[in-house]
Formats: C-alpha cells, structure tokens, sequence
C-alpha cells in the first residue's frame, strides 16, 4: 500500500525536544507567595512576511516535512480572578520569576506548577538546562494525571534526553496523554503507527489518531489527515474532504497546507475552481519558504496562467527554487531564451530576496 507523503514527519517529530512540541497551560490556582512587581516588557513587534505571489497547476507537491510546532501560550481565562502569577511571569518572559514561584507551588503538590518546572529546564528557561531535572518534573507531574506533562515526558523518552531512551514508556505516556484529549500526543502517536518501527504499522488507527487531533485544531494534524483522505490511506478517498482539512491548516498557517490547499483550488480538485485565490496562496507560500510554492508560481508567473504574465517575477522565483533543490530544466531553457536585460533583472531580483531572508 501506498503510504501518504507525512511519513517522513515522525523522524522529525519525535526526535526533536520534548519542549519544541509542549503547550503549557497556566497552573491551577492554589495560595503562592507574591511574584515580584516588574512592569512587563511590550511584546515587540513581529515583522510581517510580505504576500507573496504561486503551482505548476497539473501537479500535486510532495509535501516537505512539516515544520516543529512552536511553543504556544495561552493566556490564562479572562474572568479568572485569580490570575496566575507563575503564569504571568512565564507569559512575560521574567522565567527567574515564574521559576521561583513555581518551585513553591510545586513542592506543594501542584501539578501544573511541576510541568512548569519542566518546561523551564527543558528550555534552559531564567534556569541552566538539565533534562534529567525536566524529567523528573514532568514525571512527577505525568503522576499526578497532568497531560502535558505526559506528552513532555514521551518526547523526552524518546529521544534520550534526561536518561535512556525508552520507547515503551514513551508510547504508555504518549496514549494516556492522547486519552485525556492532548492533541500533540495524538499526532505524534499517529506518526509512530504510521511508521511502523516503534509500533506496528496500522494506518486505520494512525488515521483515528489523527482525526483526534485535527478535530483538536492542530494544523499539523489537519494537515496530515487530508493526505490520507486525498490518497485513501486508513479511511476512504475523499477528496472533498481533504480540501476542507487543508483550509482550516492552511487557515493556521501551516505552509505545506498552503500550498496543497492552493493547487487543489487552483485545478478544481474537491473545492470549485479559483485560479486568482491558488496564485494569491502560492505567493504567500513562496515568501513563507516553500520551494514547491515558489515553483509552482513560477510557472504561472511566467505563463499567465491564473494572472498576469510577469516573466521577471516569474523567473525570479524559478531562480529562487533551484537554491532550495527545485529546479526545472524547462524553465531553464526558457530562462536562457530572455533577452540579456530581463535575465539580468530577474538574477538581480532573486539576489534581493536570497539577500534579505
């Protein structure tokens, strides 16, 4: 059988620090000593990425390696009237200060203080790192029924940090994480079973995993779940279906989303045809980094399929591509047919984005 395109995820996925997958929730309210008075820092301002112009519309992009999914912080219930200080400090990045307060919490049971404590080792967070001390946090923290912790802990036993590797423990803690709704052990459980090396190769239940978490919202999963429903693996071909899946990834951003999402509406596959909405997308892909993307829009680009002609634009981005491994002979042939001016323009323009990555 055919497996989908994210099986390469899992290497990705579950080798990498247990914190680059973790999500921490603010840890349950119970009396603390009070957090030092610090006037927060302003967030500073995130550079917006440009839109950017995007596929070779007949062609469907093997999907890269999803990205690790960062670190995201919630903010704590807005009607809580008791807003976690550990929390805030953390949320603020004053990480002495929530490692203080937790270290307090912590050792008066509180469960989502020792993840925190987790957390802060494993990042080397206001603390040195020590993996050996964020395992023994998360432990103590997985025992008391917490399930980021759990997750936190399978990452780290699978990989090997903070102590041998275990597989076995990993899979038990990744489950009863997945068990209480955590999506990232859901997904990341998915991935074992779709691998087939740690656990027996099952893509039915690698499939019922994963609809977990997309159901959760996780784009990763969203992501994944529409390759096996545009490919029929572990559930019935549904193209339609896929497409859904790829809107709501690509919705959060997730690149590879961005760039199936806009061919499927680019060739009318399982969504009406909308060539003008595929190139907007495309272009966004292709500032976001995707070679697939930045191929893809070459060739409309170039061809005014979908757009305007802008052969300049277009072999810029074709340029761009091959630095990333996605050349095309076609299109350089087609490139050393421009007149000498417009390959120089293009060449120079492609420098101008390499340059300014």
């Amino acid at each position: 059988m055919k497996l989908p395109c994210i099986t390469m995820l899992a290497t990705l996925l579950l080798t990498g620090p247990a914190a680059a997958q973790l999500q921490i929730t603010p840890p349950a309210t119970t009396p603390s000593a009070p957090a030092e008075k610090q006037k927060p820092k302003p967030p500073a301002p995130a550079k917006k990425k440009e839109a950017a112009p995007a596929p070779k519309p007949s062609a469907s992009p093997k999907p890269s390696p999803s990205p690790k999914p960062a670190t995201v912080i919630p903010a704590p219930p807005a009607d809580d009237p008791n807003v976690d200080l550990v929390f805030g400090a953390y949320q603020r990045g004053q990480y002495k200060t929530a490692f203080e307060l937790a270290t307090v919490r912590a050792q008066a049971g509180d469960p989502k203080a020792m993840t925190m404590l987790g957390e802060l080792y494993s990042n080397a967070m206001g603390i040195r790192r020590d993996y050996a001390k964020a395992a023994e946090w998360y432990k103590r923290a997985a025992d008391a029924g917490d399930r980021e912790a759990m997750f936190a802990l399978a990452m780290l036993r699978i990989s090997g940090r903070g102590g041998p590797v275990d597989k076995s423990e990993a899979v038990r803690l990744m489950a009863s994480a997945a068990k209480l709704g955590e999506p990232k052990a859901a997904y990341n459980l998915a991935l074992l079973y779709l691998d087939g090396q740690t656990l027996p190769q099952d893509v039915r239940r690698s499939a019922e995993l994963l609809r977990q978490a997309a159901d959760a919202g996780l784009p990763e999963a969203q992501y994944a779940l529409a390759t096996f429903y545009k490919e029929g693996t572990g559930v019935p071909k549904d193209p339609e279906r896929a497409v859904r899946l790829l809107q709501a990834a690509s919705l959060a951003d997730n690149v590879d989303a961005e760039v199936e999402y806009a061919i499927a509406m680019f060739n009318g596959t399982g969504t009406p045809k909308n060539q003008p909405a595929a190139v907007a997308l495309l272009r966004k892909a292709s500032r976001q980094g995707s070679a697939i993307a930045q191929n893809r829009l070459a060739w409309v680009l170039i061809n005014g399929v979908g757009t305007p002609v802008d052969k300049i634009e277009g072999f810029k981005w074709h340029l761009v591509a091959k630095t990333s491994g996605k050349g095309d002979p076609e299109l350089d042939k087609q490139f050393s047919d421009l007149p000498a001016d417009d390959r120089a323009k293009a060449e120079a323009a492609a420098r101008k984005w390499l340059g300014s990555k």
